[in-house]
């Protein structure tokens, strides 16, 4: 594929694609050395002082070409791609086969997607003092549309599926809040663009945990060598994917009532690794 050629979705329609729903970009400062093992050697890293910023994005669409579905995408870091420079995903996550499917074969010309599980489970927290609120409710499928003072805690536990095995990658806790009126001055500023539109605000960082990995166990199966480099580097790109997670937040921005118009993939060139830019 040439680099500046497009390439379109027969499952999904023709772009662009919309999507709707609430996020939260999360930013992080990420090791350099760790962004650049998962990051093509052809593109150059925007850094300073052995860091660069990455994150991620957790999003949750309740509407889209694939339905309502969730979505995790680690970033590793930022690369320059003149005359800007870009988010590089290294890992998304999502609980939606089609839109999987979709974004491996199509929409980010080979992005790294994974079928994956989000597990959610409230905590209630009593007596706590009032902070500052939080609409991230919405986003995760438990609220109305505004926020108050926290009620606990939300554990968002994600497992990326393999055959009939799920793999541990992270555990990101929230704050839960209750109601307030529904055009609250508090919910952030109100934008509105052609691409796209969403109230956004800075909140508290969500806290990330990484996996309890259990031991391995030893089969016996001599059939299973023949794979053992495939899944070294599979486990390798895992490991790197928990690391960006784990590494120092400075910033998450929330946004709601979020509607994400995408067009058509471009290559920006032509990389040993997928070609992906995130504007």
């Amino acid at each position: 594929m040439e680099v500046g050629e497009t390439k379109c979705s027969s499952g999904y329609g023709n772009p662009p694609w919309t999507f709707k729903g609430s996020a939260l970009y999360q930013l992080h400062l990420v090791k350099a050395e760790t962004a650049r093992a998962v990051i093509p050697k052809e593109l150059r890293l925007v850094e300073a002082f052995g860091y660069t910023l990455g994150g991620f994005f957790l999003a949750s669409y309740e509407d889209s070409p694939a339905g309502a579905f969730d979505e995790l995408v680690v970033i590793a870091g930022i690369v320059w791609n003149p005359p800007t420079s870009c988010a590089w995903a290294a890992r998304v996550l999502v609980n939606s086969d089609e839109a999987c499917d979709h974004g491996r074969k199509v929409e980010y010309v080979g992005l790294p997607s994974q079928v994956a599980r989000f597990t959610k489970r409230i905590t209630a927290v009593q007596g706590q003092p009032k902070r500052k609120s939080s609409s991230f409710l919405n986003m995760i499928g438990l609220g109305t549309t505004t926020t108050c003072t926290p009620k606990g805690f939300m554990d968002l536990q994600v497992s990326e599926n393999k055959g009939c095995v799920a793999t541990d990658i992270c555990n990101i806790k929230l704050a839960t809040i209750g109601p307030t009126p529904k055009f609250d001055q508090r919910m952030g500023l109100a934008i509105k663009m052609s691409l796209p539109s969403f109230r956004v605000r800075a909140v508290e960082p969500a806290k990330v945990s990484g996996p309890s990995f259990a031991p391995k166990e030893d089969t016996g199966n001599l059939h299973q060598t023949a794979n053992s480099a495939t899944e070294e580097l599979i486990d390798n790109e895992r490991n790197l994917s928990i690391s960006v997670l784990l590494s120092k937040p400075i910033i998450a921005l929330e946004f709601n009532c979020l509607k994400m118009q995408v067009e058509a993939p471009i290559v920006v060139a032509n990389c040993s690794k997928s070609s992906l830019k995130i504007s």
